[in-house]
């Protein structure tokens, strides 16, 4: 099941490499490392590339984890995810007759963290200027860039909502009343503007330090502050149908900063793979690592499919019941060798349709209604309850379609399904199928890895803040993000909607170790399947041998790949498809009849339809470097010499 062939040799060089989901951000990353920056400076610069250039992906008031191996020092995390802020409560959000958080609009924002975070990268990690690492993005806001066709499309799909409510959205997006059309340079300058007078105001601030904690306080409590929170307080048309204003204060924002943090990591064959903590999804990764059998099946058989899909089950399921900011979650017991030595026992030959949390130290675990609801069909009690060893969370029909990432391309004769959980989708208006009127959009995320020629090594995966998340705060030229409807709306559970916690993302960047050495830095955007991408390009460089003297990098992200959505959503409004699995269509069709028979509900979608992956490696022995980035979707590459 091994990629036959490459689409693209596996770079490799001495000097520098950067990955990116956009090549304009990998370009202009790369353009740093040549000016003598290191590989903290580039990933800023290829971030707020990011934002100008997949608009629709992120932006700079959604979120990023960083994870970042200083040449010589600890991996840490830096958490870019900001928190609830102090009026968003459950009790605030049900007096509003919602049962869950709308999935676009002021109600759904957090804390705005992503920029804090790089600004924190560029201070302590970084070498370059505020205006060094600013000026790419300016310039392509300013002057304009050929858009990606997925952007126009993206703004297509919410150009009623635009025209009619979020009128400052169609200011930027629909000039002319004409979407960004590829090959027609467009610009955003009401961005630009905000960049050049951040520069402006940080100008006499002092040394390099200096100035860009004057740009942090700017945006904490200047300019950029006060037109987040004026619109915040506008009531805005979302995923309810209604319109809310959302609770997001000055002082949230004043009082909230970006931090680092020990990664969870574990340990696999001879490598160490680090995540962000669980109040992202990174440790499922992990999860799944640990469930893994001492002796694995032939790579990419039915045997191999089976065990990863149903591993992949197991951790979705204690990720729902035991994830989440709001409450200390049980990591250790739950990487232990003792407790998933008993899970790895409940993986059959069978394809199983069941939502199974474990147990981990003889906790009870606890799912909430509708998470309850989304496995079994049935909308279930109006409040959270134990799940004793005997209570059963079975899945045994699909829930209702929910939006998600694009839809996979059905099998002749077969009918699709619906879209799989993950980012959320474009909920149609009457009469028009397609085109979203009610602010139900779909968004996605980015990634970025680097490395650079002293062994500094990072991976980010910025997101939120996309175009169809909120409106364009019109002073600044970009808005706010979505990420509280990843919460929910009851007491007591690890992701309940908490003030001063973090939601518990889907966001997901991965460096992995050999012999303690950090040699690996991927990731990937694609919301609930992030860490299923990212386990099958792990192993597929693990268990393959090398190319070249290094991984094979490009071959481990070409192969064929899967998910499934056996498990709640993210994202509004949060379903599931028990026992789905959708294949790219490159897969061995003898692998999808055994999967089939062994009762996986198994979609065959596009050829190149599963994941976005990004990468880069270093040899310490050698020191050299390697990266490959996605074919999907055509705008991924690599660059480095």
């Amino acid at each position: 099941m091994f990629a036959e062939f490459t689409t693209r040799p596996t770079l490799q060089g001495t000097f520098g490499m950067v990955s990116a989901t956009h090549w304009l951000a990998a370009q202009s990353a790369m353009a740093v490392l040549e000016d003598g920056g290191n590989a903290f400076d580039a990933a800023v610069a290829g971030a707020f590339v990011l934002h100008v250039v997949e608009p629709h992906l992120n932006g700079p008031a959604g979120e990023v984890p960083i994870l970042l191996a200083p040449a010589g020092g600890q991996v840490r995390v830096l958490c870019g995810q900001g928190v609830a802020p102090a009026g968003a409560t459950v009790a605030h959000y049900r007096g509003l007759g919602l049962d869950l958080v709308p999935g676009t609009g002021p109600l759904a924002a957090a804390v705005p963290g992503a920029f804090d975070a790089w600004m924190l990268l560029l201070r302590d990690h970084g070498t370059k200027s505020l205006p060094d690492v600013l000026r790419y993005a300016i310039g392509y806001a300013e002057h304009g860039h050929p858009p990606v066709e997925n952007l126009g499309a993206a703004v297509e799909t919410v150009r009623r909502l635009f025209e009619t409510e979020w009128t400052s959205s169609a200011e930027v997006y629909l000039p002319g009343g004409r979407a960004p059309r590829p090959g027609e340079p467009f610009r955003t300058p009401a961005l630009a503007a905000t960049w050049k007078r951040l520069l402006v105001e940080t100008a006499g601030a002092g040394d390099r330090e200096a100035r860009i904690e004057a740009a942090r306080a700017v945006w904490r409590s200047g300019f950029v502050a006060e037109a987040l929170v004026r619109q915040a307080r506008r009531p805005t048309l979302d995923t309810s149908g209604r319109r809310h204003a959302g609770t997001l204060t000055l002082d949230d924002l004043a009082g909230w900063s970006a931090t680092y943090e020990t990664p969870a990591t574990y340990d696999w064959n001879g490598w160490t793979v680090c995540k962000a903590g669980p109040w992202s999804q990174g440790p499922v990764l992990l999860q799944q690592l640990a469930l893994l059998p001492p002796e694995l099946p032939p790579y990419g058989s039915a045997d191999y499919v089976h065990l990863l899909i149903e591993g992949c089950k197991l951790a979705m399921a204690d990720r729902e019941a035991w994830y989440g900011d709001a409450a200390e979650v049980p990591l250790d017991d739950l990487l232990s060798q003792e407790y998933n030595t008993a899970r790895r026992t409940l993986i059959g030959d069978r394809a199983c349709h069941e939502l199974r949390p474990g147990s981990p130290g003889g906790r009870t675990p606890r799912l909430c209604a509708h998470a309850r609801g989304a496995a079994t069909g049935d909308p279930g009690p109006p409040g959270p309850t134990p799940m004793g060893a005997g209570e059963p969370t079975v899945a045994r029909y699909p829930a209702p379609p929910v939006p998600g990432e694009p839809g996979p391309s059905p099998m002749p004769g077969e009918p699709g399904p619906s879209p799989a959980p993950g980012e959320p989708g474009p909920s149609p208006a009457p009469g028009e199928p397609g085109v979203a009127a009610d602010g139900a959009t779909r968004g996605d995320t980015c990634h970025l890895d680097v490395v650079d020629r002293w062994g500094n090594m990072v991976a980010a995966t910025p997101s939120g803040g996309w175009l169809q998340s909120n409106p364009v705060v019109p002073e600044l030229g970009f808005p706010l993000g979505t990420r509280l409807q990843m919460t929910w709306l009851e007491e007591g559970l690890p992701n309940s909607l908490t003030p001063g916690r973090r939601p518990r993302t889907t966001l997901t960047p991965s460096i992995a170790l050999r012999d303690g050495v950090p040699v690996l830095a991927f990731g990937t955007p694609g919301g609930d399947q992030q860490d299923q991408w990212q386990l099958h390009f792990f192993l597929a460089v693990a268990l393959r041998p090398s190319v070249r003297g290094g991984p094979d990098l490009q071959g481990a992200i070409d192969a064929p790949n899967w998910h499934n959505d056996s498990f709640p959503g993210s994202f509004h409004p949060r379903g599931m498809r028990p026992g789905s699995v959708t294949v790219e269509a490159r897969t061995d069709p003898r692998v999808v009849e055994e999967l089939r028979r062994r009762g996986h509900d198994v979609t065959v979608g596009d050829p190149w339809s599963e994941g976005r992956l990004c990468a880069v490696a270093r040899d310490p022995e050698t020191g050299v470097v390697s990266a490959a980035a996605n074919p999907r979707g055509m705008q991924g590459y690599a660059v480095g010499r």
